[in-house]
């Protein structure tokens, strides 16, 4: 064995001398059962399932919060739901995002180096998808010069700013629907998400540049209500989801790889109540969804079930205030199987409704507000009264954009940051103010960077941080300023 061993080194010495031998040697010395490269569609199941289920986690511990959506019950004073926001508290949200991003680069990279464009096209729908959220969380991030540290040693990436990350996004999803080849199939075929569905891949990656698109609709240098309308009008060109089969939903069974992100489905029900605002109007539409959200209040002693009925927001003292058990959130919603949404057609529909009504078009608003309200519903399994509308005007198209954000607050339930991001686009719907919030009862509109980050690159943070109000919580989006 000592021999072999001095003999194989005296064989690689010669090889690295004399570059004959070297294409010799690579070519004897190629382990069979070793992946030179890797599949670009190996990576694709653990990032929409590790980032979606981080996402539905989050809509749970944030957004819920933050939008008065599900509350801690009890709680005398603090949290989140009373606008008190850590300085940790987007910490995850940052590691998560930039891991899965770094995993995301790597599938495009490979799928270039395989000459697959329906790979390519995937990976820059998914990193669209991640760095609008990332960028909405935060506001200028790194993205450029992110995840670099292996491939060209940069340890303290610049910030872009929000806007560069919007134009650079934005015109990724573009390039992707160019790129997508609807009559080749996909070479791992065994997806979580549209399994070997090229063409819902399409719409997927449309319907997310209508969602980010109108994000920015604001700025009239990003030119988006054009840029809507031109892909509304020519769904050929830019087909997005026409129905709750085509919507980004993931279908958790239970099962691995389909596993439920709660370990615990009591978790998501312990010390919690849903709010009285979610609820109210939920009652005054007599809306079905209730039934799926919540469960029923009942009276101080628990023997009779008084119907919906949550608690105030930001209420003061304490709860023995109230004479009565409040509603829970329903565990179901975290008991496989149960949906994960990513993305759902409502939402779509929800786009074009106030693409509608932007332009003055009742007939073309209203119908699209119906069928966004129908979708939303039946997404959960449940059923439409026929007389949803025509028989409440709560629930009629008014012609309002109240009317339509808050059948899009509702649509856009355990949907990641949707509901925050919304809100702070439009100002709707119109949340309670109570005199136990804190940051003089205003949501805030970003999270503060990371510790890390901080300390890590603070060349680079200080520069993002004094373009945010010196990291202000309450400094407002490029896209809403």
């Amino acid at each position: 064995m000592h021999t072999f061993k001095k003999l194989s080194a005296y064989i690689i010495l010669s090889c690295c001398i004399l570059s004959s031998c070297t294409k010799k040697f690579e070519e004897t010395n190629v382990d069979p059962n070793r992946i030179d490269q890797i599949s670009p569609g190996t990576l694709l199941n653990p990032i929409i399932y590790n980032v979606s289920s981080f996402n539905m986690l989050r809509a749970d511990d944030i957004t819920f919060n933050l939008m008065q959506v599900a509350l801690p019950f009890p709680s005398a004073s603090g949290g989140v739901h009373r606008y008190d926001m850590s300085d940790n508290i987007g910490n995850g949200t940052w590691s998560t995002y930039y891991q899965w991003l770094g995993n995301v680069k790597e599938m495009y990279n490979a799928s270039v180096v395989a000459q697959d464009v329906n790979y390519q096209g995937i990976a820059l729908t998914l990193n669209a998808w991640i760095y609008a959220n990332l960028t909405d969380c935060f506001g200028d991030v790194p993205m450029t010069e992110a995840n670099s540290a292996e491939g060209q040693g940069i340890l303290r990436p610049k910030f872009n700013t929000q806007k560069e990350v919007y134009t650079k996004i934005l015109g990724d999803l573009d390039s992707a629907n160019n790129l997508f080849n609807t009559s080749k199939t996909m070479l791992y075929g065994t997806e979580i998400l549209y399994v070997n569905n090229v063409t819902k891949w399409k719409k997927f990656c449309n319907s997310l540049r209508l969602r980010l698109l109108l994000r920015v609709s604001n700025k009239a240098e990003m030119n988006a209500w054009a840029q809507l309308r031109s892909m509304v009008d020519n769904p050929t060109k830019y087909p997005v989801f026409t129905a709750n089969t085509d919507a980004a939903i993931l279908s958790l069974t239970g099962i691995t790889p389909l596993a439920s992100p709660w370990g615990r489905a009591v978790d998501f029900t312990s010390y919690r109540s849903v709010g009285k605002f979610f609820l109210d109007s939920l009652n005054v539409l007599n809306d079905p969804r209730r039934a799926k959200f919540a469960t029923q209040a009942k009276n101080a002693s628990g023997s009779t079930s008084i119907g919906y009925l949550g608690i105030p927001s930001g209420y003061a003292g304490s709860e023995t205030q109230f004479n009565y058990i409040p509603s829970n959130v329903n565990v179901a919603l975290v008991t496989a199987p149960m949906i994960n949404i990513i993305m759902s057609y409502a939402e779509v529909q929800f786009v074009k409704a106030e693409l509608e009504w932007h332009y003055g078009n009742a007939a073309a608003a209203k119908a699209a507000y119906e069928s966004g309200t129908k979708a939303a519903i039946e997404q959960w399994g449940l059923t439409m009264a026929s007389d949803y509308f025509t028989n409440n005007p709560n629930a009629a198209y008014d012609g309002t954009l109240p009317r339509i954000m808050l059948q899009k607050y509702y649509a856009l339930f355990f949907t990641d940051y949707q509901q925050w991001f919304e809100y702070r686009r439009t100002g709707l719907p119109v949340m309670p103010v109570a005199a136990g919030m804190l940051n003089n009862q205003k949501i805030p509109v970003r999270f503060k960077y990371p510790l890390a980050v901080r300390n890590l690159n603070p060349d680079n943070y200080q520069q993002a941080s004094a373009a945010c109000g010196n990291d202000d919580i309450n400094f407002k989006s490029w896209w809403a300023q």
